[in-house]
This record gives C-alpha cells, structure tokens and sequence, in this order.
C-alpha cells in the first residue's frame, strides 16, 4: 500500500482534508491536475473567510499549501482517471499511467467552468476569450474587454479589469445581478465600466483573434454587437465526476454523501464544490475537508 489517503483535488477542501490527516498522523498523497487553490486561486480577494479581513485568493492558497509542505504531504500534478476497489484497497489511476493504492480516498475534485455552448468558444480561448481574468487580465491592458455573467465572480472580475483595461461591458442574461449587494455598489460607482442586462450571447466575431461579440436582447429580440479584443466568461462552473460513477451515487453530476462526507462505498469520501449541497463558499469547502479527514482517519485506525 502507498499511503493512508490519497486526496483528489488541491483546493482548500483537498487541502483542508490533507492538512487534518497529516495532524492524525497518516500518510497522505495529494493528486492534482493543473494547479493548488483550484477555484479560488482565481479570486482577486477573498473577504468572506472568517478572521481574514481580505487576502487574494492566491496567497490563501499559497498559504494552505505552506502549511501542508510543513508538516510532510507528497504531492504530484496529474489527472485522475479512474478509481477501483478490491478488498479494503483503493486504485488510483492517472493520465500518466501510475497507479496509486491507499485504505482511504478523499475527492476533493471541485467542479470545471460553465461555457456558453456557443460557435468557435474552444477555439477562441487563449486567443482573446478567457474563463479567468485573475490569470489574463493584465494580457488587455488598455484594451477593451466584455465580460458575461451577473454573480459575484463576475462582479469582482469586473472591478479588477476595470483597474487594468480601458472599458469593461458587463452583459448579463437576466434582468439582475446575482451577486452580494455590496458588489453591485461597487462597480456602479466605478466609471470604466458600463452594464447591460437581458443579453445572450449568439455568436463570437473575428477570425484568428476575437474581435467583438453578438447579443440578441431576450425581450426585445434586438441584436447587439459590443467590439472588444477580449472577453471573459464567469457563468459558474459544473461538476465533472462521471469517472468515479463505479463507486457513488451522482445527483445532476454531483456526488451524493453522508454526513461524515462518506459516498455509498466505505473509505471513500467527497468534499467541496464537487458534492451535493446547497452552498459552495470556501468556509464550507474546509469544513468538508475537516469533517471527512476525521471520518476518514478513524476508518484507518478500526479496518
């Protein structure tokens, strides 16, 4: 056996879980596919952690990775693909053709941008439409830029743009914003960026590079061009477990669990965005963490 707990996901959940294992005592393994922090590392500030008045999502991250080092995760950046159980072990497979085997597994996996569905959107990314403005907004300094969405990570999208670009429109599909009143003072205040609501995007416009996208307005059926030279997508994110539907139950592609985190499969337990439950904030996502690494160290010490 590798480890006591191989960990999917190096978001807070992941990271949180991790950190309460390692204090246990157990040998942990942190398997994550693209970069620690997971969806809040993209966050220009976090203001709703409790005892933090305001950090960048980033550096909360960095700090949780600090943290974890410290007291001796192994890490390794890779893809899971599939999970199996035989006895009382765990397989874990990767991209990378490794397999990994613990008593214990903890999917802190989180959950993939929401797209549009439009014409030309896989196409156009990294070619002037981008899903992150934490990650490419100094990349349209100046510049003009859209920006699709109505809820808070939009709303903070936009008051960092604005800071960098010459001109943020915010096109929203309803007739409101989403987002925390707060956010909404905010950008009305700040007089770089303009909004207009009632919009679905149709069509993205430009060749090799984008250069302005199409709206209709769902209630007057009007279309509307807006030119930019960039464009960032914030319409929420959904889940991608369908790789582990061998061992849990999924609801709308969410994992099912307990209240110890645990899904119907014994030692393996869900956590954070990925799993089904009615808020999705940091807080809860290291409460998850905490709650199954306690359910998860106590299942070692009695199988």
């Amino acid at each position: 056996m590798d480890t006591d707990c191989i960990i999917i996901g190096g978001g807070p959940s992941g990271m949180t879980s991790a950190l309460y294992l390692l204090r246990s005592g157990k040998k942990v393994l942190l398997l994550e596919k693209e970069a620690f922090g997971g969806q809040i590392a993209e966050s220009p500030r976090l203001e709703n952690f409790p005892s933090i008045k305001s950090i960048s999502g980033l550096e909360f991250s960095a700090n949780l990775l600090e943290q974890i080092e410290a007291l001796g995760v192994e890490y390794d950046l890779a893809e899971v693909t599939s999970i199996e159980k035989e006895g009382d072990i765990f397989t874990v497979k990767t991209n990378f053709g490794d397999e990994h085997h613990a008593k214990t597994v903890i999917i802190a996996s989180g959950v993939k941008h929401r797209k549009l569905g439009i014409a030309r959107e896989d196409e156009l990314v990294g070619h002037g439409l981008s899903y992150c403005a934490v990650c490419d907004g100094d990349f349209f300094a100046g510049k003009d830029v859209v920006l699709i969405g109505d809820a808070n990570t939009a709303l903070q999208y936009a008051l960092l743009l604005a800071g960098k670009c010459h001109h943020v429109q915010i096109a929203t599909l309803f007739d409101h914003f989403f987002g925390d009143q707060i956010l909404v003072d905010a950008i009305k205040k700040v007089p770089n960026i303009s909004y207009e609501h009632n919009l679905s995007a149709l069509r993205f416009l430009g060749d090799s590079e984008l250069t302005g996208i199409e709206f209709e307005n769902t209630q007057t059926k009007e279309k509307k061009t807006f030119a930019c030279e960039g464009a960032f997508i914030a319409i929420g994110q959904v889940p991608d477990n369908e790789r582990y539907s061998n061992l849990v139950d999924l609801e709308k592609g969410f994992i099912k669990t307990n209240e110890i985190m645990e899904s119907k499969t014994p030692g393996l337990y869900a956590v954070g965005d990925c799993r089904v439950k009615n808020m999705r904030q940091v807080v809860t996502a290291t409460n998850d963490g905490a709650i199954a690494a306690i359910a998860a160290a106590n299942y070692l010490n009695t199988h």
